[in-house]
C-alpha cells in the first residue's frame, strides 16, 4: 500500500509539472540533474544536512522535474545515465531515501514519453541506513546487465548485485566485507574497470586498508587483493588498469 500511495504521489507530481509545458519527451532522456536541495532528511551522511527533492530529465529541448514526496529525497551524489535494456534510450538509475525506512536503488526512465519510476530495490528498513552504488554493467557476460551497490558501506558493508531484465529488478547475489565509502564523503569511492578478462568492480575491504577487485562469475563473487589502499589515487590507478 505505501508503495502505491509513493508511486501515485510521484505520479501526480510529474503530472503537475507537466502542466506547465514539461511533460512530454519526444526523445530519449539526455540529461539528469538532483534539484531542489532540502534538509527535510537529515541524515548527513554526504557531508551535510541536504539532500535533494527533485529529479530533473532533459530530453532534447525539454526538461520534467520529478518530485518526491515529503518523506522522500533522493540521497546521492549524482543520477547515472545507463541504457539498461539495449533499447538505445538511456535510464536513469538514483539512490532514493524514505524518512521512515532508509535508502532503495531505483530506476527511471520513460513510458510513453513520460517519467516513471521503472524498478526499485527493496527500502533497507530503517530510517538513515543508505547505500553507495557501485555501478551498472554486464558482470557475467549474459548478456544482461547488473547493478551492484554496496548496503550500509559503514555498518553492514554488504555488496549486492541486482540483475534488470524484462523491467524488473531481481536479486542475484550478496557479499559481506565491502565498502566504498566513509561518513562525510562528497564521493563514492571505486566504480566498474573493463580490462582484460572481464568487469570487475572497485572496493575496499571492510577496514579500508586493501583494494579488491571482484567479479561475478555466474551467481557468485570472487573476490582479489590488488593492494593496498592508499586514498582516493589508488582507486584512479586501479580503474585505469595500472
Amino acid at each position: 500500500m505505501l508503495r502505491a500511495a509513493l508511486a501515485a504521489f510521484v505520479a501526480l507530481a510529474v503530472h503537475s509539472a507537466g502542466a506547465v509545458g514539461a511533460q512530454v519527451c519526444e526523445s530519449p532522456i539526455d540529461e539528469a540533474s538532483y534539484r531542489e536541495p532540502t534538509d527535510r532528511y537529515p541524515h548527513g551522511i554526504l557531508g551535510d544536512d541536504l539532500e535533494w527533492g527533485t529529479l530533473r530529465l532533459s530530453c532534447g529541448a525539454r526538461t520534467l522535474d520529478v518530485v518526491l514526496p515529503e518523506e522522500m529525497v533522493f540521497e546521492d551524489v549524482a543520477p547515472r545515465l545507463v541504457d539498461l535494456d539495449a533499447d538505445g534510450a538511456p535510464e536513469v538509475v538514483v539512490v532514493e531515501s524514505h524518512r521512515d525506512q532508509g535508502a532503495r536503488l531505483a530506476v527511471w526512465g520513460l513510458a510513453k514519453k513520460e517519467p516513471v519510476r521503472l524498478a526499485a530495490t527493496p527500502f533497507i528498513g530503517t530510517r538513515f541506513r543508505w547505500l553507495a552504488p557501485v555501478g551498472v554493467a554486464d558482470l557475467n557476460g549474459d548478456g544482461t546487465v547488473e547493478l551492484a551497490y554496496v548496503d550500509r558501506p559503514h555498518l553492514a558493508k554488504i555488496l549486492r548485485v541486482w540483475r534488470y531484465s524484462d523491467g524488473k529488478l531481481t536479486d542475484v547475489t550478496s557479499a559481506a566485507g565491502f565498502s566504498n565509502h566513509k561518513i562525510g564523503e562528497r564521493d563514492i569511492a571505486g566504480g566498474i574497470r573493463h580490462c582484460s578478462g572481464g568487469p570487475e568492480m572497485l572496493l575496499a575491504s571492510a577496514d579500508w586498508k586493501r583494494l579488491l577487485a571482484v567479479r561475478l562469475d555466474g551467481q557468485t563473487l570472487l573476490s582479489r587483493d590488488i593492494g593496498r589502499h592508499e586514498g582516493r589515487a589508488s582507486f584512479a590507478a586501479a580503474l585505469e588498469c595500472r
